[in-house]
């Protein structure tokens, strides 16, 4: 393994061939990362005490952090992995926290989800939104604020430009895997 892919005791990192990882970005113990996804420059996936899993075409953009809870007798309700699904767009400098994001997600620029978070599929989290613990953005809706909550459904566009950014990181992706970047 590489100086910025390390194991945590037993668990090591399983990264699909075809994905993008970084040089910049660390990527430890349990983190399965998917076919064609992107985990750009700065970025932390530390699966240390719990397990994370990001789905195929999925792009982790610049300094975006993310973690899972661990479990414990005092809080064993905290035990939260944390699940990225495929075709997910998520902005630069996130913080994702023993959260879930489904397939076709959004989460916008500093955006931060915190423990049992949940953003269904095309659902989208605005720039700069903290999602508190235990909230669902559902299908359709923009939640954004801090603390978040709903603002409005989203539009058809924006609903449109979801898989044009997945895509869209997966070509740009593929030419730093290829060395063109």
């Amino acid at each position: 393994m590489s100086s910025n892919i390390l194991p945590y005791g037993d668990k090591r990192p399983r990264i699909a061939a075809d994905a993008f990882v970084a040089p910049t970005a660390v990527i430890i113990g349990d983190v399965e990362i998917g076919s064609g996804a992107s985990i750009w420059f700065g970025c932390v996936l530390r699966g240390d005490v719990n397990s994370i899993r990001i789905g195929a075409r999925t792009n982790i953009q610049d300094g975006t952090i993310i973690h899972g809870n661990h479990e414990s007798e005092e809080f064993p309700a905290k035990g939260v992995r944390t699940v990225i699904g495929s075709d997910v767009t998520v902005g630069h400098m996130a913080v994702l926290h023993a959260c879930t994001v489904e397939d076709g997600g959004f989460v916008g620029i500093k955006a931060c989800l915190l423990d049992g978070s949940y953003v269904e599929s095309q659902g989208m989290v605005a720039a700069g939104a903290l999602v508190t613990p235990g909230k669902r953005v559902r299908r359709g809706e923009l939640w954004a604020g801090s603390p978040a909550k709903l603002l409005r459904p989203l539009t058809q566009a924006e609903l449109d430009y979801f898989p044009y950014s997945a895509r869209h990181y997966r070509e740009l992706a593929d030419s730093y895997r290829m060395g063109n970047g």
